[in-house]
């Protein structure tokens, strides 16, 4: 289902009247679109969104509303990739503090291809580039989900990219990316 123009989804930085509606969204995409559900040593932001988002004044929790239902999410962390899982060198580049890692940019399958995940990753952008301490912003994404790869291609640089190293496990496609600072 497609909307138009004029009923396009209020973008915003993340309330508690919304944690709810984030959650439920983040968790449907892990089960529906990665297949393999939640992961507690991956998805522990999922369950404490408020301490993770709402309450650091250096992260960030985007949502889209539509009709009062969270439709889109973007966030961004102070943190840089984890070794392990992937390599000490990429770590080490991004290290957390002055790294702003983009996570959890999903959209609900029926407000895609509208530029959503766009406008919240490039609100997100200007979030860390106003936001004293970052120096880099990357994020990683699994290109086995249909049109991440493509997605990212069109926003930011390939880093590295894990497919071969199998650094998620079997049915994780992981590439590494950067976006410039604006």
């Amino acid at each position: 289902m497609s909307h138009p123009p004029h009923l396009s989804p209020t973008v915003r930085p993340a309330t508690p009247a919304d944690v709810d509606g984030a959650r439920q969204l983040m968790l449907d995409t892990f089960y529906r679109d990665f297949g393999y559900g939640y992961v507690p040593a991956w998805h522990r932001d999922v369950v404490d969104i408020e301490n993770t988002y709402l309450s650091d004044p250096r992260h960030l929790l985007l949502v889209a509303v539509h009709d009062g239902e969270v439709v889109a999410t973007t966030g961004v962390r102070s943190a840089g990739p984890a070794h392990p899982p992937h390599p000490r060198w990429l770590a080490e580049r991004y290290p957390s503090g002055t790294t702003a890692q983009l996570v959890r940019v999903y959209v609900r399958p029926e407000h895609r291809r509208h530029g959503l995940a766009r406008t919240l990753v490039r609100r997100a952008c200007d979030f860390a580039a106003a936001t004293p301490g970052y120096d880099s912003i990357y994020l990683h994404t699994n290109v086995e989900v249909e049109g991440a790869e493509a997605f990212w291609r069109s926003m930011a640089k390939e880093i590295f990219d894990a497919r071969t190293t199998g650094e998620h496990g079997p049915g994780v496609g992981t590439v590494h990316f950067e976006i410039p600072m604006p």
